[in-house]
Parts: C-alpha cells; structure tokens; sequence
C-alpha cells in the first residue's frame, strides 16, 4: 500500500518538474508566472504527501498530516520527524524553501512603487523566496532524494 502513495508523490514531483521546466521555456511573462505557480502548488502537494506516507509507514491508513507537528502527533514520534524538522529549521532546504514559497503563494503581491526621477533611490527588490524555474527544480530533485532514501529506510523493515 505504502508503494502506491510513494508513487502518487513521485507523480506530483514529476509533474512539478515539468511544470518549472515549461515555466523557464515560456515567452509570456503570463504563462511563465502560470507554469510556476502551478509547479509551486503541485510540489506543495507532494511534500503533504510524504507527511502522509510517513503517517502510512507507521500503520495509519488514513491521516492526512498537514504539518510536522501533525506527524508527530500521529505517529507518537518517530525518526523522520527529526529528519523533516532539521529540513524545516535548515535555511536553503527543500522544506524551509517550499515554507517560503507556501508563504508567498498564499498572498497578494506587493504593490510596487513606481519609478520615476525623484524616488529612484527608494525603489529596491521586494525580499522573498528565489521563485525562479531553475532553484524549484532543484528543490524538487531534492525532495525526489528524500523520498527514495525514505523508501529504502521503510524498505528494509
């Protein structure tokens, strides 16, 4: 059984990964920022998933986790509970750099000023997550690895 959502979260990260590599071919800005947000919510998906295979590994068919914390509170603590919140707390992580994607994608953007003669000095980059195709891809090959080193350690039980 467990195979099955194993593979339903390699799904969503191929998908994702698809989805980031259209969104660095797009030529309009609208289908780039589309492809992205879309391979955003499927990666997103795919770490809920792995929440709810780990529940699944430790013999609870039916919880959907939604957090670290949730897990624990499933499973009464386990290994990968420490494994996922030393990804949560590690900055440059797939964890904390969907955190912060989750984050942004949940908001409106921000309304930026104009740039004109007399405020250039003011206007700076708006602080927030690397959202660009080439940094999700690489969260999402590493969240591939998790989930593979995931499935060797249950493997072997």
């Amino acid at each position: 059984m467990s195979a099955q959502w194993q593979s339903l979260v390699s799904q969503k990260l191929f998908l994702a990964g698809r989805l980031a590599t259209l969104a660095g071919e797009q030529e309009s800005p609208g289908d780039a920022e589309a492809s992205l947000q879309g391979a955003i919510e499927l990666a997103l998906r795919g770490r809920q998933l792995i929440l709810a295979l780990i529940a699944r590994y430790y013999q609870d068919k039916k919880a959907m986790p939604e957090s670290i914390a949730a897990l624990a509170e499933i499973t009464g603590g386990c290994a990968e509970i420490e494994w996922l919140e030393a990804l949560a707390s590690t900055p440059g992580s797939w964890w904390n750099h969907l955190d912060q994607l989750e984050a942004t994608q949940s908001e409106p953007p921000q309304q930026r000023k104009t740039v004109s003669n007399d405020n250039i000095i003011a206007v700076s980059a708006a602080p927030g997550p690397d959202r660009s195709a080439r940094t999700l891809q690489q969260s999402l090959a590493a969240m591939k690895t998790f989930l593979a080193e995931l499935g060797e350690r249950h493997a072997e039980w």
